[in-house]
């Protein structure tokens, strides 16, 4: 710094100033000499540091080096460079007016720090390029852990910036925050509770990025978006977002499918009442008629059969050759007590394919047949008349 000065006032000297002008001059040209070494850094920063940096993690394979050195980290960080070098060379500019110089100093200070904690925020912030669809357990506990550190850096960075205004020591400020803990307690309850709840989501293996969920008392129904310290997002499938807090899904109950998305198959279980008129001895002529029509060998039905009966076993062998059930699961076709509305009978299964559309498609052309066929048994659905 010394030497620039010199060069400076060497300079004023060989362009012939003297007299009151001198000062001035001197000021304005130390001023001029520290604006452009700043810009010059701040030029040399975005278009040479930042773009070789880009250029150098391009080129390995490794992901933590991206989120470090991304983009925005680098742009926010060259940001800064300009007003430390204003601060640095501030003494050699104002060192015949200290006041100006300590208030010039106090808005770099302040600035730096403003700064300071965007490339922070910024820096936290481009980790979400390393979640997943599904978020594990562990990057939860990581996105949790960052949600309090982002709070926490903005917490500081404003009582630092208080205290450079005031030009107060900012561990002054922390100590006197001791007798407000109270306050702040009540001010962060919400992301204090959020944390806790966070934990015990993940602790418990409760929910995660990217689970489908159904939640009764939100009407919700959809993947989860994101859960931070404070919201769970979730998509519904008519694409509208609902959010609610962690606390929501740890005291009250919500239903989670992540056991059907990652199990062999998605359940069916579909109830179907027949009028009891219709259940009956199988007599000759419908056998002969089952016979016809290739749903049975004369052999399976010798002796006493009910229509009922047949009609189940038809249908569990009918499901049974179906390439999209899973014959590995869970199967059967039975009876449940009966009603005033007539004989239930349950068709329990598992299809294979567990994608929402598919999946309706696959239970749509099963249990089409089912209705076509009944009447083949001599059964009637149950069906209520509206009163006339």
């Amino acid at each position: 710094m010394e030497k620039i000065r010199l060069f400076v006032e060497h300079f004023i000297q060989l362009c012939g100033i003297s007299g009151p002008a001198v000062p001035i001059v001197r000021h304005a040209a130390l001023a001029l000499v520290a604006i452009l070494l700043a810009t010059l850094s701040g030029f040399l920063c975005r278009h040479i540091l930042v773009p070789l940096a880009a250029k150098l993690t391009s080129k390995t394979e490794a992901k933590w080096d991206d989120v470090i050195f991304n983009h925005n980290v680098l742009i926010s960080l060259s940001r800064i460079i300009p007003a430390i070098v204003i601060w640095w060379l501030l003494p050699m500019v104002f060192y015949q007016y200290p006041t100006v110089r300590e208030i010039l100093a106090r808005i770099t200070a302040v600035y730096i720090t403003v700064m300071s904690i965007k490339a922070s925020i910024v820096f936290l912030d481009g980790f979400n390029e390393l979640d997943s669809k599904h978020r594990s357990a562990t990057q939860q506990y990581f996105h949790s852990f960052r949600g309090v550190l982002r709070i926490v850096i903005i917490f500081v960075g404003v009582i630092i910036t208080v205290a450079l205004i005031i030009g107060k020591s900012p561990m002054t400020l922390f100590a006197g925050l001791g007798a407000t803990s109270a306050i702040l307690m009540l001010v962060f309850k919400d992301t204090i509770s959020g944390l806790v709840a966070g934990i015990r989501l993940t602790s418990n293996d409760m929910v995660h990025k990217g689970d489908w969920i159904t939640v009764p008392k939100a009407n919700a129904n959809g993947y989860v978006e994101d859960i931070s310290l404070t919201t769970v997002k979730i998509r519904n499938f008519d694409n509208t977002i609902i959010t609610v807090t962690p606390q929501t899904l740890v005291e009250d109950s919500f239903q989670n499918w992540i056991g059907m998305q990652e199990s062999d198959g998605r359940r069916v279980k579909r109830i179907v009442y027949f009028d009891f008129r219709s259940v009956k001895v199988a007599d000759s002529a419908l056998k002969k008629h089952l016979m016809d029509i290739n749903y049975f060998q004369e052999k399976d039905l010798e002796g006493e059969q009910i229509n009922m009966s047949l009609f189940r076993t038809y249908i569990e062998m009918y499901l049974t050759k179906r390439d999209d059930v899973n014959h590995n699961m869970t199967l059967m076709v039975r009876q449940l007590e009966a009603t005033t509305t007539g004989l239930p009978i349950e068709f329990y299964f598992f299809l294979k394919d567990k994608v929402w559309i598919e999946y309706e498609h696959h239970l749509a052309d099963i249990m089409e047949r089912i209705y076509a066929i009944a009447p083949e048994f001599g059964l009637t659905i149950y069906q209520q008349y509206p009163e006339q």
